[in-house]
């Protein structure tokens, strides 16, 4: 009998190796790319994928478009549209309500203190000795995508994130990050904090004493192709563009190696900031030998010239238009490294933004559409005053922040006001005043008759510790902001609408026409990395960009 059971377990054993040489690779071991590269152009309105398309070169945009996958209807799906809250709920897959990033600053709404994003008291700067180091994502109350990498390797993954600016560098990469690097313009290098490290990696510190900055600003900016040939060439000097520090007239050349002397931080404000950027991304996939380990690493880049450039020149600019077409080169050049360096098909790469941009008020205005500007602080000063006569209290009113109004909560209890009278006669003035559209108290919103998209986004931008519980809409067109240039934050199709591409690793070449929204980022790329969503999430795969449904 032990005879016959030994043959049986020595037959029953060949046959399960048998098998199990027989199981495809993905049942035997699970695959995972090698690398997860995540690019957010800050500012990209969906529009530019298209727009200067014929300039573009073959590596670039146009690689992601004919190699990779694009999700052409994709929208954002809360109030306001900045750049911390864009960052945070493209990783976390949350909305602010949840994740907690409700502006690039806010309102605590019980001591009145203003908060920056990503600040912290605790940290200590590395790499600088200005308080442009002290800062963390502490103040994220969700997980990304990043965190999610980390716990499901058993942290054997290295997760770093990059940009010129702190907030996309830090809340993208999560809090399990090992590391994150911006920019300080008061040394032109790139800086960190105590959260993840006590002194800089040599790779980074011999980066900064190349001193590529001032390299880059060494020349003046002018225009890559003749500026003849731009479509936005008759632009050139119009009346709603900005200057550099020191300009009379916002033309080309501008004369950079000047202006540098006078602003380190104009920089940012040329396509120059961008190529700094991914050299420096460059750096960091070499230094911490990104793509080189058994499990899956992950780089978060934020291209941010592009937000700054938009600001001061507006959407319609020769100077946005030169660097786009700019940032195709770097982004071009950025790809062949990653091909060269971790292997064509061995990488995953997803392209979004973290908000748009509106038409300059002049630039509308010159050609006869609506626009114009909501004076907040003029705004604010007049129901102030309205408050104070009617409720009998000065100072009810802290400021406006985000398209919110906060008040003195203190305040109102001690002189035991009634609060939801001050919000109701908050409405009915703001609601009569020039280019706003509708307003309304974010608490009683049930009742409110704003319309559909806009009070879900309203509902998802708001949370009740870091928001003033009367928000502001403005007509289309009008934006608080300057005369000079454009900004973003509103629910409009040109602050709301941005590309999403995926290109690389089991992504199928194709496009979709379905909407998909910002939070549905994270999820996708948990579905293909098969780990889990981020705590917050409330987004879904778009199970197209593979092909499987």
């Amino acid at each position: 009998m032990k005879g016959i059971m030994k043959t049986f377990s020595v037959v029953l054993l060949g046959g399960a190796f048998a098998l199990l040489q027989c199981m495809p690779a993905a049942a035997q071991e699970k695959e995972q790319p090698k690398l997860v590269v995540g690019i957010v152009v800050d500012q990209m309105r969906w529009d530019y994928l298209y727009r200067y398309y014929d300039r573009y070169e073959a590596g670039g945009f146009k690689r992601m478009l004919k190699e990779g996958f694009s999700c052409e209807n994709t929208y954002i799906s809360h109030l306001p549209s900045f750049t911390a809250v864009g960052h945070s709920t493209v990783y976390t897959g949350s909305v602010p309500a949840i994740h907690g990033i409700t502006g690039n600053d806010w309102t605590d709404q019980l001591t009145g203190r203003r908060w920056y994003c990503t600040e912290d008291t605790i940290v200590q700067p590395v790499g600088t000795t200005t308080n442009a180091g002290r800062m963390s994502p502490r103040n994220l109350l969700a997980t990304t995508i990043t965190d999610e990498l980390r716990i499901a390797s058993n942290f054997r993954s290295k997760v770093v994130g990059v940009s010129l600016k702190d907030r996309a560098a830090i809340l993208p990469a999560g809090h399990a990050a090992n590391a994150a690097f911006w920019l300080d313009d008061s040394n032109g290098s790139f800086v960190t904090s105590t959260f993840y490290m006590q002194e800089l990696p040599e790779w980074a510190q011999r980066f900064n004493d190349r001193r590529e900055p001032a390299q880059l600003m060494s020349r003046p900016w002018e225009t890559l192709y003749p500026i003849s040939t731009y479509r936005h060439s008759t632009a050139d000097n119009a009346d709603w563009e900005g200057t550099f520090t020191g300009e009379t007239a916002p033309v080309f050349p501008h004369n950079m190696p000047e202006i540098y002397k006078k602003d380190r931080g104009s920089l940012r404000i040329t396509p120059f900031g961008n190529t700094l950027t991914l050299n420096f991304a460059k750096e960091a996939v070499k230094g911490y030998q990104l793509g080189a380990g058994k499990a899956t690493d992950f780089l978060t880049i934020n291209c941010a010239s592009t937000d700054y450039v938009g600001h001061k020149f507006g959407p319609n600019s020769i100077e946005v238009e030169d660097t786009y077409l700019r940032l195709d080169r770097d982004l071009a050049d950025f790809f062949r490294f990653l091909d060269q360096r971790v292997g064509k098909g061995n990488y995953l790469v997803f392209l979004t933004a973290d908000h748009g941009a509106a038409n300059s008020v002049g630039f509308m205005q010159e050609h006869k559409m609506p626009a114009g500007l909501v004076q907040d602080r003029k705004i604010m000063a007049g129901l102030d005053s309205l408050l104070a006569a009617r409720f009998g209290v000065k100072g009810l009113v802290r400021n406006g922040m985000n398209y919110h109004v906060n008040y003195d909560i203190p305040k109102i209890e001690a002189a035991n006001l009634d609060y939801d009278a001050i919000k109701k006669a908050s409405v009915q003035y703001l609601q009569r005043l020039p280019g706003i559209q509708f307003a309304a108290d974010v608490d009683n919103i049930g009742s409110s008759p704003l319309p559909e998209p806009l009070k879900s986004m309203v509902i998802n931008g708001y949370n009740t510790k870091r928001c003033g519980s009367v928000v502001i809409i403005p007509e289309p067109g009008w934006y608080q902001g300057a005369a000079k240039g454009t900004t973003h934050g509103n629910w409009n199709a040109y602050d709301i609408h941005i590309p999403l591409v995926f290109m690389g690793w089991h992504v199928k070449h194709g496009a979709s026409n379905e909407t998909v929204h910002m939070t549905d980022i994270a999820p996708t790329i948990a579905a293909m990395l098969q780990i889990q969503m981020p705590n917050g999430c409330v987004g879904k795969p778009v199970t197209s960009v593979t092909g499987a449904e």
